[in-house]
């Protein structure tokens, strides 16, 4: 049904209704389009391009009959592209022919984006040489061509078949026709996880997953026909793909794609001039856009949701300082399509992820040893398919009995508020007692809050575990923490053993710190110093 121009679409419609998740992509899609218009304006691009309704339902059925050539209904097609029209058409081309789309992280490195390849069992990547040159990834396109046939959209365009033309002008009028049946079911896509503890998974979502949690977004967040949504975050992060590209489609509002979050001058003079009202960022993004914008940069803003890493009480103070705009801490993981929570205006608690969203199961399973919280376990529609593993090639392994393990900890504070403690992975046995490492992060962030730290465990055969800070404060060090956490009643235990001080903590596409990358920063100061 339309949703009402002005009104808040959680108002124009019922609560979360999973019967709107049971349809494809493109049918969903194409529905929108009959809602608000063909011709209405949806998406802008990087270069300031403006597509309307028709132009991509027309391109994604022209792209979908070039791009699907020489595979088969239910191959994988690698994606290689940053946020723009671009990403977001070859996605909606491929999976309305009935491939799934691999959206590839190129920020991974060589190992990584090869190991997704071959996970999905992918033997095309498409990609485009203008991305290529701009992001100076020419050795990794030379490596990538060894694994899978490239195809460059600038060559598809310019040779496009009068078949494919023919499925474009026939599909603006009667899309039914060209596109694919397929049942909601069917794989949507394949995402592959940051990494940020290890090896990267392959997670399958269907059609009815990301539909599902576009529609339980939908009924959790006061959202207007009339918003601007501006979204820098990766179209391979799955927060990116279905909350910033796929989400404003289809509830109507007009969506600004910018190519990369790390560019904070050009995404606040873009917020800017477009009058954006929704910003999708990260706290480690949304500290450095505050930091470059203007008094009146950001004044456009009503929100901003900030995802995939914990928002610091820095960060908050921060813009509230600068600019009046409300930041809503979400939680999410790529195998729940990814939203499982969010605060809301009017229900806003810092220090908590928010509410779970409508429709979305939980369990919270104790934990040896760690006596606040247990594991986070969900189940309902927007939960992946299944994991793709390296040693079982394009095979999905779904999860047991549809529950999914997040390994998080978390626990349920007042009001049915969520709150996240950390990863299982994050926390150390020190002295026989669990610690968590977020704990250590956020009492270094407390006393040093203008710097970045990340703290890691190292094994020590005397205590289990020993922990160390990495920090950009040049002038960290322990004994000024210590005294820190003694004032604040905070554990001991929780003050890492060594500091080490560095010039930036690495960061992955995504905005989340690279552990990996801080364990070999470390590794590199203990051959010389060890612990």
């Amino acid at each position: 049904m339309p949703f009402k121009k002005g009104f808040a679409l959680a108002e124009a419609i019922p609560p979360f209704d999973p019967a709107r998740a049971r349809r494809t992509i493109f049918t969903a899609l194409v529905e929108a389009a009959k809602d608000f218009g063909l011709e209405r304006k949806i998406l802008v691009d990087g270069d300031e391009r403006v597509f309307t309704y028709r132009e991509i339902i027309r391109a994604s059925l022209a792209l979908g009959h070039a791009l699907t050539r020489g595979t088969r209904v239910g191959d994988s097609v690698g994606v290689m592209l940053p946020t723009g029209v671009g990403s977001v058409l070859a996605w909606l081309a491929l999976c309305t022919y009935g491939r799934v789309p691999a959206m590839l992280n190129f920020t991974a490195g060589l190992q990584n984006v090869r190991a997704a390849i071959r996970m999905a069992r992918a033997t095309r990547v498409v990609t485009a040489h203008r991305f290529i040159a701009l992001g100076k990834l020419e050795a990794l396109e030379q490596e990538l061509a060894r694994e899978a046939q490239l195809i460059y959209l600038e060559d598809v365009r310019d040779s496009l078949s009068l078949a494919a033309k023919a499925a474009a002008a026939v599909g603006s009028f009667a899309p039914a026709v060209v596109a694919r049946r397929q049942s909601p079911d069917r794989a949507a896509v394949a995402l592959f996880t940051s990494g940020t503890e290890g090896e990267p998974k392959g997670v399958v979502l269907s059609h009815a997953n990301i539909l599902a949690n576009v529609e339980q977004v939908r009924a959790h967040l006061a959202i207007y026909e009339t918003d601007v949504l501006f979204n820098p975050l990766p179209t391979f992060h799955c927060f990116g793909l279905t909350v910033g590209c796929l989400m404003p489609i289809l509830l109507g509002v007009t969506a600004v794609l910018h190519p990369t979050p790390r560019q904070p001058h050009e995404v606040v003079r873009r917020i800017r001039e477009h009058g954006a009202t929704m910003l999708l960022a990260t706290d480690t993004f949304m500290s450095q856009y505050v930091r470059a914008a203007g008094d009146d940069d950001l004044s456009s803003l009503r929100l901003a949701v900030c995802g995939a890493e914990r928002l610091h009480d820095e960060t908050r103070q921060l813009v509230k300082r600068k600019c009046d705009v409300e930041l809503l801490e979400g939680y999410g993981v790529t195998e729940a399509s990814p939203v499982i929570a969010s605060n809301q205006p009017g229900a806003n608690q810092p220090g908590t992820v928010g509410h779970f969203v409508q429709g979305l199961e939980h369990r919270i399973v104790p934990v040896e040893g760690i006596r606040e919280g247990g594991r986070l376990i969900v189940r309902g529609p927007n939960v992946m398919l299944g994991y793709l593993q390296p040693a079982e090639p394009g095979k999905i392994h779904p999860p047991p009995g549809g529950w999914h393990d997040t390994g998080d900890i978390v626990s349920m504070e007042d009001g049915g508020y969520l709150a996240i403690r950390g990863r299982i992975r994050r926390f150390a046995k020190v002295g026989g007692e669990t610690v968590s490492l977020t704990v250590v992060e956020n009492c270094a962030s407390a006393l040093w809050p203008d710097y970045s730290h990340a703290a890691i465990a190292l094994p020590e055969d005397r205590r289990g575990e020993a922990i160390v800070l990495v920090s950009t404060n040049p002038h960290a060090t322990r004994g000024e923490l210590l005294v820190w956490v003694r004032n604040h009643e905070v554990s001991e235990l929780a003050v890492p053993r060594r500091v080490v001080a560095v010039e930036e903590i690495p960061v992955l596409g995504s905005g989340k710190t690279d552990y990996p990358g801080v364990a070999k920063i470390v590794a590199r100061h203990t051959e010389t110093s060890p612990v």
